[in-house]
């Protein structure tokens, strides 16, 4: 089967591992640490998160692992499950299964981890963003019908709009994506130095919100034979896990939906 990784937050059971027996030796921290670096050999993590174990359960910790691919949360059950990894007794691990008629609303994840999410499936250099247009909507100066009465304001609010596609050369692949920020003024406004940072920051969060606008269009898609393509959807609802056949089925359907490694 393959698989189609999205860049939303992971929601699937079948992409967490619930790791229990962990030693009541190390801190939360270090066995954090210890998991994150064995479980990372594996795939991408989304998160790794440690907790101690109930009072009727005796001391120690157990931990739930996310994954962003379902492929990867289940090769690392199968190889690390009754094994001691990093402690001197082994460490039970159980496998979430994926239940079809639950429907669970995707987050999209932030610019921050789009990009990590890229950077692993295609690499450093296997993308990059194009800014189409980055404009200042900030509010005009106030007019007011009685300026005797009303001390002088200047903007009310700074706000910028940015366009950007998102671009992967060697699958020929373009994803437009756009973004709105919007950074509130204080009347008392210590300076121009204060005015310029903000207008950095509110520019900058344009630009992030455009960038995930333009990841939430693309889909990985990591095929039964390890090779990655990547899918193209404007509005259509996200898919499920499609075979080798189905994908070139869409293929010849929807030349445009479908990009492969050139």
């Amino acid at each position: 089967m393959a698989e189609l990784v999205p860049f939303a937050v992971p929601t699937g059971s079948d992409k967490t591992l619930l790791v229990w027996e962990l030693s009541s030796g190390p801190t939360a921290e270090a066995l954090q640490h210890s998991l994150f670096t064995v479980f990372s050999q594996f795939g991408l993590l989304y998160s790794v998160r440690v907790f101690p174990n109930a009072a009727v359960a005796g001391p120690g910790f157990y931990a739930v692992i996310k994954f962003y691919s379902a492929r990867d949360a289940y090769r690392a059950q199968k190889a690390c499950n009754q094994k001691q990894l990093f402690q001197k007794s082994p460490v039970k691990i159980r496998l979430g299964t994926q239940h079809k008629a639950v429907q669970h609303n995707a987050l999209a994840l932030n610019s921050s981890r789009c990009q990590e999410l890229a950077n692993y499936y295609f690499g450093f250099n296997g993308w990059s963003k194009r800014i189409i247009k980055l404009q200042d909507l900030s509010d005009p100066e106030e007019e007011t019908e009685n300026e005797d009465m009303v001390a002088p304001l200047q903007r009310q609010s700074l706000k910028f709009f940015c366009a950007l596609e998102v671009v992967l050369p060697s699958y020929e692949c373009r994803s437009p994506g756009v973004g709105m920020a919007e950074e509130p003024l204080d009347n008392l406004e210590e300076g121009p130095l204060s005015l310029l940072m903000k207008r950095k920051k509110t520019q900058k969060l344009a630009i992030q919100k455009a960038m995930t606008d333009a990841f939430q269009k693309l889909q990985i898609v990591v095929l039964e034979s390890g090779k990655i393509a990547v899918a193209y959807r404007s509005c259509e609802e996200v898919t499920d896990a499609r075979t080798e056949e189905e994908l070139q089925d869409l293929i010849q359907k929807f030349p445009r939906k479908l990009y492969f490694l050139h």
